[in-house]
């Protein structure tokens, strides 16, 4: 292989030793997504370069499911809802890299939606699809609850999607509120769109699209639970929406500063951005000054102390600078605290359970 220019800048793809840094960074979060560890290891471990990565995930999610339809074809219900949701997991999780060809990512995310709603058909028969301008998600409701029952908007990040965090369901869904997962522009099924720094204005329409249902109380407000860039997204949101009774923001950024940012993730944003001057307007956008303050309801932002990105000023600002913000901070934790989930998911889904009444 021909090396680059001197004068063009590599992308991650063509930095030296950077897979064996993708693979180690991105294993606590594949494990709390859901992928076994030692198949993550496995497949990782045969990866030549960056560019493999898409591919043999993808190739272990239509293993499973292929699986899936044999389990479904046997009758055996349950093996086939875990299969089917094992394969949008891999799917999902082969969207990481930021390939130039985004047409690929486009394809497996899609793949990875609709291998999630197979999952639902037998293992959640009442998860409701719900999607509407700029957004996609499902809507799952506990168990035998007494409806209507309060619900929590589950807001995904960057280079992520509602497939990643059903941990954060389970714990609100035994707790007997409602959970619904989406993704928003750019995110998941809808990454053929770029991101949008206004995203306050996109679960707006997600809070009108669930005020319509009868087996939602959203009379007294609703939660918000945000992930990474999808903690700005939430703190963005409770500033500017009533409805907005409570948030938790995790590992969410306060201020982006482009010139600072990895690699990584300026290549990230500026594929999904569609390009370089879209991708550092978003950055120059994502900024909480002066909007923390204007939050009156609860907010909690939850950091891992070993979470530390070049350009990124964590949203632990924000919870200081809210009237009813606090901060927990686990100092193990990495990005996402997916190495130290015990630390704070139960005592957090107590937190916002208990403020939603």
């Amino acid at each position: 292989m021909t090396p680059p220019s001197p004068s063009v800048t590599p992308t991650v793809f063509e930095l030296p030793g950077f897979l064996p840094q993708f693979v180690a960074g991105n294993r606590s979060r594949a494990i709390v997504c859901g992928l076994d560890p030692h198949e993550y290891d496995r497949v990782t471990g045969g990866l030549g370069t960056l560019h493999d990565w898409l591919p043999a995930f993808r190739r272990v999610g239509e293993a499973y499911r292929a699986a899936g339809e044999r389990y479904a074809a046997g009758g055996h219900v349950v093996s086939a809802g875990g299969a089917f949701r094992t394969a949008a997991r891999w799917l999902h999780c082969a969207t990481f890299p930021p390939l130039a060809e985004h047409a690929r990512t486009i394809a497996a995310a899609r793949e990875a939606d609709a291998a999630m709603g197979r999952a639902f058909g037998y293992l959640d028969p009442e998860a409701v699809r719900i999607e509407g301008e700029g957004f996609a998600g499902w809507l799952r409701r506990p168990v035998d609850s007494v409806r209507p029952v309060r619900v929590v908007l589950v807001v995904p990040g960057l280079n992520s999607g509602k497939e990643e965090f059903h941990a954060v369901d389970e714990a609100l869904l035994r707790r007997g509120v409602a959970t619904f997962s989406y993704d928003g522009p750019g995110q998941g099924v809808l990454v053929d769109g770029a991101p949008r720094a206004d995203h306050h204005r996109v679960a707006s329409r997600v809070i009108d699209a669930l005020a319509t249902r009868a087996d939602l109380d959203t009379t007294a407000g609703v939660g918000l639970v945000g992930m990474s860039l999808g903690g700005f997204h939430a703190i963005l949101t409770a500033a500017h929406e009533p409805r907005v009774a409570a948030t938790v923001a995790v590992s969410g950024p306060y201020r982006l500063d482009w010139a600072e940012l990895p690699l990584f993730v300026r290549e990230t944003l500026t594929v999904r951005a569609g390009g370089a001057g879209a991708a550092e307007e978003f950055a120059r956008r994502v900024d909480l000054a002066g909007i923390a303050a204007r939050i009156g309801t609860p907010l909690r932002v939850v950091e891992g102390g070993d979470d530390v990105t070049p350009g990124v000023l964590s949203a632990e600002r924000a919870g200081h600078e809210a009237a009813r913000g606090e901060v927990l901070v686990v100092p193990h934790g990495d990005h996402l605290l997916c190495n130290a989930q015990s630390e704070w998911l139960p005592d957090t889904a107590d937190w916002l359970t208990d403020r939603l009444g």
